[in-house]
Parts: C-alpha cells; sequence; structure tokens
C-alpha cells in the first residue's frame, strides 16, 4: 500500500545526516525572513522590504545548496554585502556597543532572522563534519545575521526608538578611548 503524502512534511525525515537538520534550519530561516517582510510592511520602510524580498528567495538557495547544486553565487555575497554597508552607514553610532533586541515589531522580527541565520551557520557547520560544504555558504549565512542586524536597528532608528545597550556581568566590556574620555563599548 502507498503511503499518503498527506502524511510526510519533508521527504528527508528520518535521514540520520545533519543535512536534513539543516534543510529544517533554513526553512525556518526563510519563514522568519517573510514574517519580518510583513512587518516591515506595516511599518512602511520600502527599502528594507525591498531588500527582504530578495533575500528571502537567497535562504531557500542557501537551504538547497548542500544536497543539490551550488546556487549561491560570488555576486550574490557582493551584493549582500553591499546592503550591509547601505546599513552600518545609517546606524554606525547605534552598533558601537552591545544591544537588546528590541524595539519594534519588524526589528523584533529581524533579530529572530539574525538568530536563525546564526542557527543555520551553526547546523551547517555539523553537516561540514560529514561532508563537504562550499565556504561561500558560511560566508552568506555569517553576513546574512549581521545584515539581519543592522536592518533591525535601522528598523528602531526609523521609527525613532533608541537601541539599549547590554552590558554583560559575564565578560568584561573592553573600553574605548575617545577625546580623552574612556568610554565603555
Amino acid at each position: 500500500m502507498k503511503k499518503d503524502a498527506r502524511y510526510s512534511c519533508y521527504p528527508f525525515m528520518r535521514e540520520k545526516a545533519s543535512t536534513v537538520d539543516f534543510e529544517i534550519r533554513t526553512d525556518s530561516l526563510t519563514t522568519h525572513l517573510g514574517v519580518a517582510l510583513a512587518a516591515v510592511k506595516k511599518e512602511d520602510v520600502q527599502v528594507v522590504a525591498e531588500d527582504l524580498l530578495l533575500m528571502l528567495p537567497m535562504a531557500y538557495h542557501v537551504n538547497g545548496s548542500v544536497r543539490g547544486k551550488l546556487a549561491v553565487t560570488e555576486e550574490d555575497l557582493s551584493w549582500l554585502s553591499e546592503r550591509y554597508d547601505f546599513y552600518v552607514r545609517h546606524v554606525k553610532e547605534e552598533i558601537q556597543s552591545f544591544v537588546l533586541p528590541q524595539g519594534t515589531e519588524a526589528a523584533a522580527a529581524l533579530h529572530l532572522c539574525r538568530s536563525e541565520a546564526k542557527k543555520s551557520y551553526r547546523t551547517l557547520h555539523k553537516v561540514s563534519e560529514e561532508r563537504e560544504v562550499p565556504a561561500i555558504l558560511f560566508d552568506y549565512l555569517g553576513l546574512l545575521a549581521n545584515v539581519c542586524f543592522v536592518m533591525a536597528v535601522f528598523m528602531n532608528q526609523q521609527a525613532g526608538i533608541a537601541e539599549i545597550p547590554f552590558i554583560s556581568k559575564s565578560y568584561p566590556m573592553k573600553k574605548k578611548k575617545e577625546n580623552n574620555n574612556e568610554k565603555s563599548i
């Protein structure tokens, strides 16, 4: 008797290899990017919405690039790097210290995307212990996490919401000299 497809949410679920874990994690990343896009559209910040529309399919391209053909190019990485530079130019003052993941709904959603990108990177590392993984995928996921972070800060900036610095009780913070006055970062 043929198994009814309605009971299978993903054909590789019972694999032992970490590849399926990576694919599920990057599916979650893509879904979170979609949620972030919906929130950004509600807050009407067009530049971020346009960038997320391009990042959404790229997350699925990352997803399929381990089991299938590599679908992430140097041009894709270069574009994402340019977007990082764009947002950093706007938020460089706000990102001088570690900040709490808070603010507008869109900023919070983008912080979730940042976290999902990091989880995807970590899962990709597990895959790399089992099989060869193209280095560009690590670069893309690491950069994607950072782009989501600066986008989140940008969304707060657009809404006039201040970032809240996080001061760790666990790790000493380096001090930065500024105009002969010491400033904690």
